[in-house]
Protein backbone atom coordinates (compact mmCIF):
# COMPACT_ATOMS: atom_id res chain seq x y z
CA UNK A 1 0.00 0.00 0.00
CA UNK A 2 2.87 2.55 0.97
CA UNK A 3 4.11 1.72 -2.94
CA UNK A 4 0.88 2.97 -4.73
CA UNK A 5 1.62 6.20 -2.24
CA UNK A 6 4.87 6.75 -2.91
CA UNK A 7 4.21 6.39 -7.15
CA UNK A 8 1.84 9.11 -7.02
CA UNK A 9 3.99 11.36 -5.15
CA UNK A 10 5.94 11.43 -7.97
CA UNK A 11 3.21 12.21 -10.50
CA UNK A 12 2.79 16.12 -10.68
CA UNK A 13 -0.50 17.88 -9.79
CA UNK A 14 -1.97 17.97 -13.41
CA UNK A 15 -1.87 14.11 -13.78
CA UNK A 16 -2.97 13.71 -10.19
CA UNK A 17 -6.06 16.06 -11.44
CA UNK A 18 -6.73 13.82 -14.01
CA UNK A 19 -6.54 10.65 -12.34
CA UNK A 20 -9.11 12.20 -9.78
CA UNK A 21 -11.66 12.71 -12.84
CA UNK A 22 -10.64 9.27 -13.91
CA UNK A 23 -11.14 7.55 -10.88
CA UNK A 24 -14.85 9.61 -10.16
CA UNK A 25 -15.97 8.37 -13.79
CA UNK A 26 -14.64 4.76 -12.58
CA UNK A 27 -16.12 4.47 -9.37
CA UNK A 28 -19.81 6.09 -10.89
CA UNK A 29 -19.91 3.08 -13.17
CA UNK A 30 -18.79 0.75 -10.29
CA UNK A 31 -21.92 1.92 -8.42
CA UNK A 32 -24.08 0.74 -11.56
CA UNK A 33 -22.41 -2.71 -11.83
CA UNK A 34 -23.01 -3.54 -8.57
CA UNK A 35 -26.52 -2.07 -8.91
CA UNK A 36 -26.86 -4.64 -11.88
CA UNK A 37 -25.45 -7.67 -9.10
CA UNK A 38 -22.13 -7.87 -10.25
CA UNK A 39 -19.88 -9.37 -7.61
CA UNK A 40 -16.31 -8.73 -8.45
CA UNK A 41 -17.62 -4.74 -8.79
CA UNK A 42 -17.70 -4.82 -5.22
CA UNK A 43 -13.93 -5.36 -5.12
CA UNK A 44 -12.71 -2.92 -7.84
CA UNK A 45 -14.99 -0.32 -5.99
CA UNK A 46 -13.59 -0.23 -2.86
CA UNK A 47 -9.79 0.03 -4.48
CA UNK A 48 -11.32 2.81 -6.63
CA UNK A 49 -12.27 4.60 -3.16
CA UNK A 50 -9.18 3.87 -1.81
CA UNK A 51 -7.01 5.40 -4.68
CA UNK A 52 -9.26 8.14 -4.79
CA UNK A 53 -9.24 9.56 -1.53
CA UNK A 54 -5.19 8.60 -1.70
CA UNK A 55 -5.26 11.38 -4.57
CA UNK A 56 -7.34 13.58 -2.78
CA UNK A 57 -4.82 13.72 0.07
CA UNK A 58 -2.25 14.05 -2.22
CA UNK A 59 -3.95 17.01 -3.84
CA UNK A 60 -4.94 18.69 -0.97
CA UNK A 61 -1.36 18.43 0.78
CA UNK A 62 0.19 20.09 -2.25
CA UNK A 63 -2.68 22.89 -2.02
CA UNK A 64 -1.26 23.78 1.49
CA UNK A 65 1.92 23.96 0.82
CA UNK A 66 1.29 25.98 -2.21
CA UNK A 67 -0.90 28.36 0.04
CA UNK A 68 2.13 28.14 2.78
CA UNK A 69 4.46 29.44 0.45
CA UNK A 70 6.98 26.20 0.89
Amino acid sequence: MARRIEKLRDVDTKELEVQQRELSEQIFQLRFQLTTGQAEALKRLREARRDLARVKTLLRERAGREGHGD
